[in-house]
């Protein structure tokens, strides 16, 4: 008995270290991603853009994505350089008719890299459930002879 309730206690912690996702996001602004960086959309238009650097591959308002993602525009939306801006401060997004807004770099997404983080830390809690099953195996056998 001693030893299930060792055994629970330890799949509890171990399970409560697996992330948690949540499917719906609530976004703070509205922004792009280029470049493995966030774009958050000004209330600027832009009147002289240089050449197409990018385009929006994949769009949610609920869920997050790798890649240059948005929240707020479709999959195929432009990325357009800004005449006389370094794409490290801005880039313009091109939304029609001719028009063109401002999105500034906020700093870099970091997706991609929250996922791997999670990724180890499951398997590091699997790993310690494996061992906590294997020790309890072992003392059990191990009073019953």
């Amino acid at each position: 008995m001693r030893y299930t309730r060792l055994f629970l206690f330890t799949a509890i912690v171990v399970f409560s270290l697996f992330p948690c996702h949540v499917m719906a996001t609530s976004w703070a602004y509205p922004f792009v991603v280029w470049d493995d960086y966030i774009y958050v959309i000004s209330d600027e238009y832009v009147e002289k853009i240089n050449k197409e650097i990018g385009e929006v591959t994949k769009y949610s308002d609920m869920e997050q994505y790798e890649g240059n993602f948005s929240n707020v525009y479709p999959k195929g939306t432009k990325y357009y350089s800004i005449d006389g801006i370094d794409t490290d401060t801005a880039i313009a997004i091109h939304i029609g008719n001719g028009l063109y807004i401002k999105a500034i770099r906020e700093g870099e997404y970091t997706y991609q890299k929250s996922n791997i983080y999670y990724i180890y830390r499951g398997l590091g809690a699997f790993a310690v459930l494996i061992v906590g099953f294997i020790i309890f195996i072992q003392t059990r056998k191990n009073h019953e002879q």
